[in-house]
């Protein structure tokens, strides 16, 4: 993979952050500096995907009508904290041994 040099302003109280990083991990400034960013377009590039397909499922009428979501919390807001639900959904289910 090819590389290119990326000069960024940051706030010296964040370079300092950066070098005792790089100190403790035994990693250079310019590695974790490419990781975080690396970290954060990926996350940036999942919500702009997410809005996306989000207006683009609003566009074709594909979404859930606003009273049918209000009406499905208020049914959840009425049952007490750990209850069932009505259709079961929810049910905590054993993981490995049983008593």
């Amino acid at each position: 993979m090819s590389t290119t040099t990326l000069t960024v302003r940051v706030q010296a109280e964040m370079a300092e952050r950066l070098d005792r990083l790089a100190r403790a991990t035994k990693r250079s400034r310019s590695y974790l500096a490419a990781e975080a960013i690396e970290e954060y377009l990926a996350v940036q590039e999942w919500q702009v995907r997410a809005i996306q397909a989000g207006i683009e499922e609003a566009d074709r009428a594909e979404g859930v009508d606003l009273e049918q979501v209000k009406a499905s919390w208020e049914r959840k807001l009425e049952r007490p904290a750990g209850g069932p639900s009505k259709t079961g959904a929810g049910k905590r289910r054993s993981r490995g041994r049983q008593a």
